[in-house]
């Protein structure tokens, strides 16, 4: 009798449940539960950022295929993976535009809140990957100055690497060059905004310090929604008095946030820059044709899910209004910032639950970039 194969998967992942019963006998446990007993005879796994895979989950186990439907890495053991088999596939790009959004509606959020000009203002992109680069794109087509930091991609195009799109959701880079790219000394010295999207690894942890935050100007707005543990919290904490407002959605110890840090944000939210309808989607979509790939699946590869069609814009402009003004209230149309920063500043112990009923949001229509267009600066 031909062996069924044995998937496990975070019940939190969306639009997967019924996917794969066809072609597999599934389980699904939440992410934080999903431990020894539960993979040991697993063939598969299909997970997110809280089940840690390394050796004191999987050894004795049989799996040998990991799909994570998260653009990170950080949370499975590689080396581990590498020695015993497993193959391992991310969702790498699938929320980048999600990202982008929450950076672009925060700013704007903050300079409405305080009634800053961030017209013409120079964003420093520190990691122009999937998420940075497309951030720089619509910065710059937003009137802002943009200041790229990425040593690896900036050596990449150096030494004449191929730069075209090498997934369905990567970005083509190949009409960059290295003047395009800057030392982070000089973006941090330059830079009105600073948004942090490196990933999570040895040499990027903690590396945000008191020292790269002392050489950040006076009243910069400070943002990051990459990974919490990339920036020394204290640190941030310290640099309230010389930033002009902080924006966090991502921490160290998640979910167990520091309540000082939260109270020092300007904006604080629970981990959802990239929990976009369109990421979500995208997210499943990866993981499940990865799943199907790899177990040669013929009739499950290909997989998609259409995305519903966008709600059209009904924000009203007012042309007297000022730019940011505006931009707040049509951002904020399919993205109350507020109204997420409040629910965890009431909560923040239920850090965890307020991010799982999370109510997916759409991403920037191309209705409100035409939009958008009429009204921003001719700089």
């Amino acid at each position: 009798m031909k062996h069924r194969i044995k998937v496990v998967i975070d019940s939190d992942i969306p639009f997967i449940k019924g996917v794969l019963e066809p072609y597999a006998s599934v389980v699904y446990y939440k992410g934080k539960n999903i431990g020894p007993e539960e993979v040991k005879d697993a063939d598969a796994m299909i997970i997110r950022t809280r089940t840690r895979c390394d050796a004191s989950l999987l050894d004795g186990s049989h799996v040998r295929f990991i799909a994570s439907a998260t653009i990170g890495s950080d949370h499975i053991d590689l080396d581990y993976c590498r020695k015993n088999s497993i193959t391992y596939t991310n969702s790498a790009g699938c929320n980048a535009w999600g990202v982008v959004q929450y950076v672009i509606a925060t700013i704007f959020a903050v300079a409405h809140e305080k009634r800053m000009s961030v017209a013409g203002k120079t964003i420093g992109i520190i990691g122009a990957g999937n998420v940075g680069e497309r951030l720089a794109r619509t910065a710059d087509k937003l009137g802002f100055k943009v200041l790229r930091c990425d040593p690896p991609v900036k050596s990449s195009i150096e030494n004449g690497e191929d730069m075209t799109a090498k997934g369905r959701f990567s970005i083509d880079r190949s009409q960059l060059t290295p003047a395009d790219f800057f030392d982070l000394s000089y973006v941090l010295e330059n830079a009105d905004i600073i948004s942090l999207h490196v990933p999570l690894n040895n040499e990027t942890k903690g590396f945000f310090n008191k020292e790269l935050l002392s050489g950040v100007p006076k009243n910069a707005l400070f943002i990051n929604s990459s990974r919490g543990e990339v920036v020394d919290e204290q640190a941030l904490i310290d640099s309230k008095g010389k930033l002009s407002a902080i924006v966090v959605d991502v921490w160290n110890n998640e979910p167990n946030i520091n309540m000082e840090l939260m109270n020092a944000c300007d904006i604080a939210t629970p981990h959802i820059a990239g929990y976009s309808l369109e990421g979500k989607i995208n997210a499943t979509v990866l993981a499940v044709n990865a799943f199907a790939d790899f177990f040669g699946l013929e009739d499950l590869s290909g997989f998609t899910i259409d995305y519903p069609a966008p709600e059209p814009v009904r924000t009203t402009i007012n042309l007297t209004d000022s730019f940011e003004s505006n931009m707040f209230l049509l951002l904020n149309e399919s993205f109350p910032v507020f109204e997420e920063d409040r629910k965890l500043r009431d909560n923040p112990l239920d850090f965890e639950q307020i991010r799982s009923d999370y109510i997916y949001r759409r991403e920037i229509s191309q209705e409100m970039f035409n939009i958008i267009d009429t009204i921003k600066p001719k700089i």
